[in-house]
């Protein structure tokens, strides 16, 4: 029987698009980005993970819910032990931006310590599990000193500086009784923008805070008796607060924020370069400055066995 060529090519361009949306479908499936093709309302779930030290993904990732109509709400999933001062009050400063147009909730995982419990406080209403490890409303300051160490191996160092200050925090010798005096004021000054993000947001007293604001940590349950947090549970709950919040019937349909690439390779080339890096790099080193950050020393000693950060 003869072959018709038209019904041929109608044939193999089913074929193709069958096979692109196949592998879109494959995608989309690895990524987590199906839920996005869907017209349902739906809750967007904004990841904090890990030290912060750089707030440009995740206030991206908070302006798209808050352009997207079809997200009514955003749970801030928080996971992270805190970082950055900077970076910490930026991602706050964009969760009470997102807060003009959507309802936002937060939901803290394992750890939502110091710079991560300073953007919890942005959120309408806090939950954490009973055992997630919060608090440490503090500041902090990370200098290392190596004066004794160089003498012993022969090493001198000179420094030649425009001010007396220029060299404040030197590894190469001991911090004057002025210079700390100095530096200990920008922590407290730091200290203080703390307490004042917690004092508005969680309509605890000044006096109340400092009680307990001393770099301690808690647990959620022990920060719910305190007022740090409003429930207990876990981001599953939160979900659906927040659902029935925005007036969603149903199991809500919840997106993460979409990674976009310029091609397959991009993704592929991506994921095999965040494996090797996870592999070779797996300890976060803490950059100098001032940080909103829980003591990574302490916070090991209070962890479960294999847990890191």
């Amino acid at each position: 029987m003869k072959r018709h060529p038209v019904i041929w090519g109608i044939f193999l361009l089913l074929i193709l698009l069958i096979g692109f949306f196949s592998l879109i479908y494959g995608v989309t499936s690895i990524t987590g980005m199906r839920d996005g093709f869907t017209t349902a309302d739906k809750i967007g779930i904004a990841p904090i993970d890990g030290v912060i030290k750089d707030s440009t993904d995740v206030v991206k990732n908070l302006q798209e819910f808050g352009k997207d109509d079809s997200v009514k709400g955003v749970v801030l999933r928080i996971n992270s032990p805190g970082g950055g001062v900077a970076p910490s009050q930026e991602i706050y400063e964009a969760v009470m931006e997102l807060r003009k147009k959507k309802r936002v909730l937060v939901s803290m995982s394992s750890v939502a310590a110091s710079g991560g419990y300073l953007i919890a406080c942005a959120g309408e209403k806090i939950i954490a599990n009973p055992g997630t490890l919060t608090g440490s409303v503090s500041a902090i300051m990370y200098f290392t000193n190596a004066e004794e160490l160089m003498k012993k191996v022969g090493v001198k160092a000179s420094t030649i500086k425009s001010g007396k200050y220029k060299d404040i925090g030197s590894p190469i010798r001991e911090m004057t009784g002025e210079e700390k005096a100095l530096l200990q004021g920008l922590v407290d000054d730091i200290y203080i923008q703390f307490l004042d993000v917690v004092v508005r947001n969680r309509r605890i007293s000044e006096e109340a805070l400092k009680q307990i604001a001393d770099g301690r940590i808690f647990t959620g349950k022990q920060a719910q008796q305190l007022g740090l947090v409003d429930y207990l549970g876990d981001m599953e709950y939160a979900v659906r607060m927040l659902a029935k919040m925005v007036g969603i019937s149903g199991e809500p349909v919840v997106v993460y924020p979409q990674k976009k690439y310029e091609s397959m390779l991009d993704y592929f080339f991506e994921r095999a370069g965040s494996t090797m890096a996870h592999v070779f790099f797996r300890d976060q080193t803490i950059p100098y400055g001032i940080h909103y950050l829980v003591d990574s020393y302490g916070l090991r000693m209070l962890a479960p066995a294999g847990m890191e950060q």
